[in-house]
């Protein structure tokens, strides 16, 4: 891979994971016309991501540190509880329980964690199918079309104003496994989710926030399983130095993507990343059967 593929791969990442056009759509479609070979692609795809999770969390860092913050104090709490369940039981008392999710830091951190449930059973489940739909055009071209009905579904989607604690466990099961189905090429991440959250009825900012926050555990659990196949495969130093040009890219064209989506999402401007889904779609479809 030369140094300009890896520029150019890592502005498509930093563009189409955070606009609802789907990375790994325009990466397969990519790969498949221009035939470009990464030496060690998935070693390539795990720093395009980790350069991504730079930008989400350079944007979100003020919430994501207190979301840690909490969940410690979450997890000190549930001690506490059981050593006054413990108390409790021995000596007979009636010892108050501490309430363990009772702000909304602590309940969003709780959603993530159930959203991240079907995402991570789906990926698992679904991996070999994931990595072949890769393989073909068609495969993305029938997502990206399916993406776009999404976003006009997001569009048309009456106001809602749900917010951490106004938020169900049940939708964020709902969110979780869109975000799984969302891992085939082609099926926007950031869209499938984003118009997950807002068909659930939560605030259009928060639904962004959501969104790019829930990518974080998705993104470096897919990273944890793959490190093992990308240890059995040994890349040579320079190729390293490549893979991280177009890292440091996807990070820095990601931040402004994200700073973009909130904006797109405030206004109802889905509709334009709509028409660019379906027109990509039938392209890279039609292409499929010429190729």
């Amino acid at each position: 891979m030369s140094i300009l593929e890896s520029i150019l791969l890592g502005i498509v990442q930093g563009i189409t994971e955070f606009l609802p056009v789907s990375s790994s759509g325009h990466l397969a479609i990519l790969q498949n016309i221009f035939h470009v070979e990464t030496n060690g692609s998935m070693l390539f795809d795990i720093m395009l991501h980790i350069g991504t999770l730079v930008a989400v969390f350079v944007v979100y860092y003020r919430d994501i540190w207190k979301m840690i913050q909490e969940a410690l104090f979450m997890v000190a709490d549930i001690f506490s509880n059981l050593k006054t369940f413990c108390l409790n039981k021995v000596h007979k008392t009636s010892l108050k329980y501490k309430r363990i999710v009772h702000n909304s830091y602590r309940k969003f951190v709780v959603l993530i964690l159930v959203s991240t449930v079907p995402t991570g059973i789906l990926g698992v489940l679904g991996k070999d199918l994931i990595s072949a739909a890769g393989e073909t055009l068609l495969i993305p071209g029938i997502c990206l079309l399916i993406t776009g009905v999404l976003l006009l579904m997001a569009d048309l989607a009456k106001e809602g104003g749900k917010l951490p604690k106004q938020v169900s466990y049940k939708e964020g099961l709902i969110i979780g496994t869109a975000q799984g189905f969302a891992t085939l090429p082609g099926l926007s991440r950031s869209g499938t989710t984003i118009a997950a959250c807002v068909l659930c009825g939560l605030d259009r900012k928060f639904a962004v926030k959501y969104s790019f926050i829930l990518s974080i555990p998705a993104i470096l659990g897919a990273a944890v399983l793959e490190v093992k196949d990308v240890m059995e495969d040994p890349i040579a130093m320079g190729e390293i130095g490549i893979y991280a040009i177009g890292a440091v890219f996807a990070a820095a064209v990601g931040y402004v993507c994200i700073k973009t989506m909130l904006l797109v999402v405030r206004n109802k401007k889905f509709k334009y990343f709509s028409w660019y889904c379906f027109a990509i779609g039938a392209i890279a479809i039609v292409g499929h059967f010429l190729i």
